[in-house]
């Protein structure tokens, strides 16, 4: 007699620290494909994502530690959810309704402020509950965000939503609310190597992006400049190595902000990127002006996970979000200011597929 299937609990909940007090949890969302997407409350970490292959096996996509200790220390953002502000802002300061706001330099290379600042929405515990709909299982986790914290004004509601679909889909949804006017551009900076966990090298990934321009500068100043006859067209399929040489700034590779085709703020192709060794296929929506892609340029072999160091060019970053910088050019400045009353919204859509 043969026993009758039984599927994996769609969402599970289990231990995996603790952090001044509060316990940080390991969700484990199952879709119906037998696909698994793991994610934590310390920063709405992502912390594995597996898929199959064109060998039908589940590999793990996503780069990141083993434990939490691994993301309290020396973490290069694995996973998490970005905020206040993702990416920079040159020179740490702004002005906003006449009065000026210092922020902490935390990216001295630049000049500039990075990632929401020392202490972002990536390192702190957020609310976490589960759920589950037709679509498949998802997580909602929330963060209420300190008027000042960061130097930023105004307290801050922030949502992010993740699910994972039966039709092999991760969605991520980023919500927020103010009850001052301030400034909020939230990233999801998922690391990954669609190689699974023995590929070490991006090089061979073809990537595709809908972009025919960018915005040049680390951080941009307003510039925009077409991509057709440089290193930055990839309008089609292009291997990613033979683009990594030195830039300039930097070790070389990508860390630029490009302009995504298509009208801002609705919900329309951004990338495409196929491994050609295992057939994993990742295309990207998103519904923001911007896309910044990262080549994993300062991952120098100094921290490891899951059996392997993290070495350069070893995993890409496809982070939508406003243009960084924004609040310093006047054209982009007000996609990036949250008044009260308004809904800031961000939704990507990441859909797996073999060929």
């Amino acid at each position: 007699m043969v026993e009758a299937f039984t599927p994996p609990a769609r969402i599970t909940r289990s231990h995996f620290g603790q952090l001044h007090g509060a316990e940080v949890a390991l969700y484990t969302l199952t879709n119906r494909n037998g696909a698994v997407l793991k994610v934590i409350n310390y920063g709405a970490i992502v912390t594995e994502l597996l898929v199959r292959g064109r060998d039908g096996e589940l590999a793990d996509v996503v780069r990141g530690f083993d434990d939490l200790q691994g993301y309290l220390e020396n973490t290069p953002y694995f996973g998490a959810t970005i905020g206040r502000v993702a990416n920079r802002i040159k020179g740490g300061t702004f002005e906003l309704e006449g009065q000026r706001y210092a922020l902490a330099l935390n990216d001295p290379a630049t000049g500039s402020h990075l990632h929401g600042g020392r202490r972002g929405w990536d390192k702190v515990v957020w609310n976490a509950e589960a759920d589950s709909s037709e679509r498949g299982p998802s997580i909602k986790l929330s963060y209420t965000s300190a008027d000042g914290e960061e130097g930023y004004p105004g307290r801050v509601q922030a949502t992010v939503l993740y699910s994972l679909t039966d039709a092999d889909e991760f969605r991520v949804e980023m919500r927020a609310m103010t009850d001052r006017t301030t400034l909020v551009n939230m990233a999801h900076h998922t690391y990954w190597n669609l190689g699974g966990p023995g590929s070490s090298s991006i090089a061979g990934h073809e990537l595709t992006l809908h972009a025919k321009a960018y915005t040049p500068g680390l951080p941009p100043a307003g510039a925009v400049e077409p991509v057709a006859g440089t290193r930055f067209d990839f309008t089609t399929a292009q291997p990613i190595g033979p683009r990594l040489q030195p830039t300039g700034y930097g070790p070389g590779g990508f860390d630029d902000n490009f302009v995504v085709d298509g009208a801002a703020f609705s919900l329309r192709p951004v990338a495409r990127v196929r491994d050609p060794g295992t057939g994993r296929v990742m295309a990207l929506e998103s519904d923001q002006p911007g896309v910044q892609f990262y080549t994993g340029n300062f991952l120098d072999g100094s921290t490891r996970g899951k059996g392997s160091p993290h070495v350069r060019h070893s995993a890409f970053c496809l982070e939508s979000q406003r243009f960084p910088n924004s609040i310093h050019v006047p054209a982009w400045r007000d996609s990036v200011i949250l008044v009260p009353g308004r809904l800031y919204s961000h939704t990507m859509i990441h859909r797996f597929t073999v060929e």
